[in-house]
């Protein structure tokens, strides 16, 4: 079907021009599965530049929720090729339907939340906007084990999310977003004024360690159930994981420089790190 496959490539498109790191690791599954990781990648993206560049993100979240909603009945905007590509990801896939909807919570929050008090506050938000992303894809990888998966998934969302936070400071500054626990900044002397100021010390570095130890607890976690992928998708996953995991390292080795600067894994150790796995 010319349609599909056009709309498959848009998905693809879609990825490349967004995460490089996500395109290179899951490049490495077969077509079927690989088309299929476009297209939710594409619907994921979608409700995230929703709230993060929309007019009026809450109205059109909710209309992107309704949207979907639809089309769990099949009706959806034939001409619109994120559906058309979903779609066919539906027919072929046993989905979480409700992995998808706590996707769009978590997007919600972002339009309301902006600050948060504790780490286990920070971990619920993860779990909504990245583990979820995470069940969604185990039809997808490992369709006879998500079960066995699932906890393991969830750990990869949370580390993988929390290493986006550590890199993303200034960013999200800009959105005047802190995901940083208010708790952990008074323990560690790091005020809102200072974060604001771009100033690094001693004490912001201890901090974004302890964030850093948490997001490498729940790699580790990962790291226990890969074997438990089928061969075809478990070197995606292990290349995905490495490939974030680096971005820690690469930030502590450029100073922890995360207010003015966003710190990328290079293409040349994106392929090193992909052919010793």
């Amino acid at each position: 079907m010319p349609i599909l496959n056009e709309a498959y490539k848009y998905c693809e498109k879609i990825i490349t021009n967004n995460s490089q790191t996500f395109y290179n690791a899951f490049s490495l599954l077969p077509k079927k599965d690989r088309n299929a990781v476009w297209a939710v990648y594409s619907f994921c993206r979608t409700s995230d530049d929703i709230v993060d560049e929309g007019m009026n993100p809450q109205k059109e979240l909710k209309k992107f929720q309704l949207e979907f909603e639809q089309f769990l009945h099949g009706r959806y905007d034939e001409k619109n090729l994120m559906w058309v590509a979903l779609h066919d990801v539906f027919n072929k896939y046993t989905m979480d339907v409700e992995a998808f909807r706590g996707l769009l919570k978590g997007q919600s929050m972002d339009l309301v939340k902006n600050r948060y008090e504790t780490a286990g506050e920070l971990i619920q938000y993860c779990y909504y906007v990245a583990s979820t992303v995470g069940l969604i894809l185990l039809p997808i990888l490992a369709p006879n084990e998500k079960i066995k998966l699932r906890d393991g998934a969830i750990s990869l969302g949370i580390a993988m999310q929390l290493t986006n936070i550590l890199r993303d400071v200034g960013d999200d500054l800009k959105r005047n977003r802190i995901y940083i626990p208010q708790e952990m900044m008074r323990y560690y002397s790091v005020t809102e004024e200072q974060l604001f100021s771009g100033k690094l010390n001693n004490n912001f570095i201890q901090l974004w360690e302890d964030i850093a130890s948490e997001a490498e607890k729940h790699y580790k976690k990962t790291i226990e159930t890969l074997d438990l992928y089928p061969t075809e998708s478990r070197l995606p996953v292990k290349g995905a994981l490495y490939l974030y995991h680096e971005i820690l390292s690469t930030i502590r080795t450029n100073n922890y420089s995360v207010f003015n600067q966003k710190h990328y894994v290079s293409d040349e150790w994106k392929r090193v790190i992909l052919s010793n796995i």
